[in-house]
């Protein structure tokens, strides 16, 4: 067990409210997913259980999590409902009956408000990312789902950082709460911190191609503060060569599904974000992490150099900034002199390389789990007489109406010929290179 699992887990499974604070990626999924399915009844079809997630990504990526755990209980229904995706089917999802529902505060207020969701029945409630939801200005939202929700339940609160607010919520909507704060998954040591000083955009942009084309990450996360920033920036990258993507609130959902999708599987080399829409990403082996801009909160510094390094691999974070914002950096406590923050930029021979191209690049074919296919049949396609080898194949996401697959860069043609001359499941699927 990780460490936030070992110490919330006895109190949750006994009942107990729980505030939990650990980083992204601490396994605090599994906790209080544990948690719900220990008191679930399933011969009762109605909502049981409520999780609540600042984005969509994240409560996928919960409601994914539960499912697993689940594997070994019969029946089990675990329903995501988020914005982005059609109002319809989710009501006739409701009508069927389920029992633990993951979803993002607005579309869940939604069903509340028309009256498609009942949660009557909730007897246990999770909070998971609050201080992100709170950012995002969920606050109200929150307290109005909770207000429809039994007084008589369980509550458990999951926070990476723990502001006044988290404090407050806690007070209002908890009773008696056990407090857990988990150490840190990572070593410290793990991370080499490097603080390169630029003084215009300019010098911040070049900066940034520098220091990408001397790591050479497989996966690097560059943090922007703002969605234009985030925007301007990938845009750039991609002018001069380099394999990115965005992913900001600006984005329609499928974009940014498919741009998760073809970082998570190194398709893409680099992904530039906000701090809210890089919450729930679930990279395990991220090489390299980038703030273009300095967090303005030092939790928010920590989190972020926090997801490369993970698992006692060896990570790189570097921080760029300009002479007005040194008291930002003096603001992050790390026990440095600020004189002493200015590491110096790799070379600019570095420019004149050819830029590293991704090891696999994503495939997405147009069927999916409403078409009964799995990621097995689109191994045993690729695999099948004249496909490629099994070890050629990367991750494989399989949702309602797509799928998509890694492939190993040199083999795209043959994999593509592969799956278009042939049929799985016995039918004929459209392939294409997702770019």
């Amino acid at each position: 067990m990780t460490p936030i699992q070992q110490l919330s887990l006895p109190a949750i499974l006994s009942g107990k409210d729980v505030i939990g604070q650990g980083k992204t990626g601490s396994g605090k999924t599994a906790a209080f997913g544990l948690g719900l399915l220990q008191k679930l009844n399933v011969k009762s079809f109605k909502a049981q259980s409520i999780v609540l997630c600042p984005t969509r990504e994240l409560a996928d990526q919960v409601a994914a999590e539960i499912r697993k755990l689940a594997r070994a209980i019969h029946n089990i229904k675990v329903l995501t409902l988020c914005g982005g995706a059609p109002f319809g089917p989710q009501i006739g999802s409701l009508e069927h009956g389920v029992h633990i529902v993951v979803g993002t505060p607005g579309r869940i207020e939604e069903h509340l408000r028309k009256g498609t969701l009942k949660l009557d029945n909730i007897s246990t409630l999770v909070l998971d990312e609050a201080d992100r939801m709170l950012d995002m200005g969920f606050q109200d939202t929150i307290d109005q789902i909770i207000e429809k929700i039994p007084a008589k339940r369980q509550t458990l609160l999951f926070s990476a950082t723990y502001p006044d607010e988290i404090a407050d919520i806690a007070q209002r909507v908890m009773h008696t709460p056990v407090t857990i704060k988990a150490p840190s998954t990572h070593e410290e040591s793990t991370i080499k911190q490097y603080f390169h000083k630029t003084n215009s955009n300019d010098e911040r942009m070049t900066a940034l191609r520098l220091l990408l084309a001397k790591h050479k990450p497989d996966s690097a996360l560059v943090f922007c503060n703002t969605k234009r920033d985030t925007q301007d920036v990938a845009d750039e990258l991609i002018y001069y060569g380099f394999y990115a993507l965005s992913i900001h609130g600006d984005l329609d959902q499928r974009e940014r599904d498919q741009a998760l999708i073809r970082f998570s599987n190194k398709s893409v080399s680099v992904l530039v974000a906000t701090d809210v829409a890089a919450r729930g990403l679930d990279i395990d082996s991220l090489d390299m992490v980038i703030n273009f801009n300095i967090a303005h909160d030092p939790e928010v510094h920590v989190h972020r150099i926090g997801r490369t390094g993970r698992a006692g691999r060896s990570g790189v974070a570097c921080t760029l900034y300009s002479d007005r914002e040194i008291h930002k950096l003096d603001a992050l406590e790390l026990g440095i002199d600020s004189e002493k923050f200015s590491d110096p930029l790799p070379s600019d021979n570095y420019l004149d390389k050819p830029v590293k191209k991704p090891a696999m690049i994503t495939l997405k074919i147009d069927g999916g789990k409403k078409q009964k296919l799995r990621p097995g049949d689109i191994v045993g396609g690729l695999t099948g007489k004249g496909g490629i080898p099994g070890d050629k194949i990367g991750k494989i996401n399989v949702v309602s109406n797509w799928s998509y697959v890694a492939v190993s860069s040199e083999l795209v043609k043959p994999a593509l010929k592969k799956i278009s001359n042939d049929k799985l499941k016995g039918r004929s699927f459209r392939v294409r290179i997702l770019s």
